[in-house]
């Protein structure tokens, strides 16, 4: 300590004494010092009813939370886009007065941000988390923005508890760890106490959260919205991006390596997918309600924690999004794009999901401060393409030069003009629900039952899922130190499942739980990722070449594999092309150093070398991928390899010198993505 510290007796830890607070024990307060009643609800008209302006602890809630950080986002810091363009299959014309879902003929602009939740911009980008999936529509009624997640559910039901979701997802703050992650206490105690987070934590223990590409990403609107026609009669809808490659994951210890080998994993599979003409596409899906049937179902649905089940309410396929081009500048594209889920067109509305009703108005206040001001919406990549007019002026960034001398409504020096269009001249008019009901702080009995759904969920799964769950919990509950949250998260998914429940107990040193089951026996097939699409097109083959290989037989293998669109880059002791290598296709690209079996769908190996350290490396190549379940194929000399390894017989393990014959049956098991008959769970 300084002299002049003694003299004054005025430490630096001194002069931040009087800010330090603790709040164990005491009472919740606005920021104001007003005690508040409730923080589980906000303020409604009626229980089902929208959220309300005045609600003035909510706004005070969320507006700190959404100014948190600067000026990266709080959530979905690190995020990819690209670019590309959305066609109709069909006129939507019975439920929707939107142009861009009536007109079959016209090709609408779209600009797409995939992102983690819960890590910084510096985070990898294959952790176990919710992935964002927002797209954002260039209509001529003006800029339409899907907001969504690749999770069709969500944590909470009322947006006032989001702040405290993310605080506990976060990093603790004592010691800002751990970064882009779940397995730590203060998100499983936050679990256990807002225990209608159940389903979501199901979809984010599997393997969901953990996708092998955006492209092989389900996409969801989360929400429930409303489509209204032009006579004014309004349907429920619920939006879905269906991949054309089908969805896919990784397995976790994959997840784990690929964070360590290649942080950029997910955002260079997309650049460089559309970079070489793979172009990367989403089939649009509608589940469609009427609104007489709203409560014909066994879940609420305007509660954000359930899903529609495909099987009860079909996804109808209206259209196709394909992504056909990269940012040229990421800043200006991808990290200054302001999505919002109240940039809507006439046509689409909103339901009263007191979850959506919340980003109604955080999705604004948020853009204001990571934006610089108001006007956000005149950066080039939030510019609708149509003509905007309006009595706005000034704040931070503005671009437009407005001319003349009347900013206001009503006028008569400019004729009243802009004026407000009707809703035959494409003015947007909300649908007119009617609403009744008291003033309160609460939330439907409907909202509460929080263990069905996430049985359905596991009763969905196949058993490779499953085990990839009872797996999943037991490594995240074994990062929690305190005993007492781990034991109340073992009670709590007793009531979705037993057995779940018990695998986990046992691993994480909990004590079993009690001897109930849950009497949900509903499944819905839709779920797993077993019945999705088997596509081998664009997958990313490694293949291990040596000096001395067949380079024309390859050659031919490669080709034959390329026609079906899968890529193969090739792995060898050193970059170049291979002394064999007197075709052209023969070049090597990765070494042993700079590339590993995770990066890859699936390994060939071509053989060529008889040299020790290049078997001992290829043989590491095989070893992993035949732990992660991978498609593993050899011909010639490659074939020995398999034999060494004492796997030459076994599921997805292809060998043969015939190369028209590898070739074709190689594809075959590629398109499977993995194979769960090796039993090496």
């Amino acid at each position: 300590m300084s002299e002049k510290s003694k003299m004054s007796g005025n430490t630096k830890d001194e002069q931040l004494e009087q800010f330090r607070v603790d709040d164990e024990g005491k009472k919740l307060t606005t920021n104001q010092g007003l005690k508040v009643s409730e923080d589980e609800f906000s303020l409604k008209a009626g229980e089902r009813g929208p959220t309300l302006m005045e609600d003035f602890h909510f706004r005070e809630k969320m507006t700190h939370f959404d100014h948190e950080r600067i000026p990266e986002r709080i959530v979905h810091a690190r995020g990819f886009a690209a670019h590309g363009e959305f066609e109709l299959y069909e006129s939507l014309k019975e439920f929707t007065k939107a142009n861009f879902l009536q007109d079959t003929s016209k090709k609408t602009s779209t600009f797409v941000r995939f992102s983690t939740v819960a890590g910084s911009r510096g985070s990898a980008e294959t952790v176990r988390d919710a992935r964002g999936f927002a797209t954002k529509f260039y209509t001529e009624e003006g800029n339409y923005d899907l907001v969504g997640n690749n999770i069709p559910v969500f944590f909470i039901q009322d947006a006032i508890k989001f702040p405290d979701l993310v605080h506990a997802l976060k990093p603790e703050p004592h010691n800002e760890m751990p970064q882009a992650a779940s397995a730590h206490d203060t998100f499983w105690d936050f679990v256990a106490n807002n225990q209608e987070s159940a389903h979501m934590v199901m979809w984010a223990m599997s393997d969901r959260a953990i996708p092998r590409s955006f492209r092989m990403m389900e996409g969801f609107g989360v929400h429930t919205f409303r489509l209204v026609n032009d006579q004014g009669k309004a349907h429920f809808v619920k939006f879905h991006w269906k991949p054309v490659l089908g969805t896919h994951s990784l397995v976790w210890d994959e997840a784990q390596k690929i964070s360590g080998k290649d942080a950029d994993f997910h955002r260079r599979d997309l650049w460089e997918s559309i970079e070489n003409g793979d172009y990367p596409e989403y089939e649009l899906g509608l589940q469609i309600i009427a609104e007489e049937d709203e409560f014909n179902f066994d879940f609420d649905i305007l509660d954000p924690t359930k899903l529609w089940p495909e099987e009860d309410v079909p996804v109808k396929i209206v259209g196709k999004m394909t992504l056909n081009r990269n940012v040229d500048n990421v800043f200006a594209e991808t990290e200054q794009v302001a999505f919002h889920p109240g940039h809507v067109v006439p046509g689409i509305d909103f339901s009263n999901d007191p979850l959506l009703q919340g980003r109604l108005f955080s999705y604004t206040d948020t853009q204001l401060l990571r934006l610089g001001g108001p006007n956000f919406h005149e950066l080039p990549i939030n510019r609708p393409v149509c003509p905007f007019h309006n009595n706005q002026r000034d704040g931070f960034g503005r671009q437009t030069i407005n001319r003349g001398q009347v900013s206001y409504h009503k006028n008569s020096l400019a004729a009243n003009t802009p004026s407000p269009a009707t809703e035959e001249e494409g003015g947007y008019v909300h649908y007119q629900e009617k609403i009744e009901g008291r003033k309160v702080r609460s939330r439907s009995e409907s909202f509460k039952d929080h263990f069905s759904q996430a049985t359905l969920f596991w009763n969905s799964m196949s058993e490779p899922e499953k085990q990839h769950l009872k797996n999943a919990f037991s490594f995240e509950l074994g990062k929690v130190k305190s005993k007492s949250v781990r034991q109340q998260v073992v009670d709590m998914f007793a009531n979705v499942s037993s057995e779940l429940a018990a695998t986990f107990a046992e691993a994480i040193g909990a004590e079993p739980p009690a001897g109930k089951e849950s009497e949900v026996t509903k499944s819905s097939p839709a779920l797993s990722q077993l019945n999705t699409k088997k596509n081998p097109s664009t997958r990313k083959v490694g293949v291990i070449v040596g000096n001395e290989m067949n380079a024309k037989e390859v050659s031919a293998v490669l080709k034959a594999l390329k026609a079906k669109g899968i890529q193969a880059e090739c792995i060898s002791d050193k970059l170049g092309k291979p002394m064999a290598g007197d075709d052209a296709e023969i070049e090597v690209k990765h070494t042993f150093l700079t590339a590993s079996s995770v990066l890859f769908d699936a390994i060939y190996l071509a053989g060529g070398s008889t040299d020790a350290k290049f078997k001992k490396n290829a043989m590491h190549f095989i070893n992993e991928a035949y732990a992660h379940y991978k498609p593993i194929g050899a011909t010639h000399e490659g074939a020995l390899l398999l034999k060494e390894a004492e796997i030459m017989d076994d599921a997805g393990v292809v060998s043969s010198d015939d190369m028209n014959d590898f070739a074709e049956r190689f594809a075959d098991a590629i398109a499977a993505h993995r194979h769960w008959d090796r039993k090496i769970m």
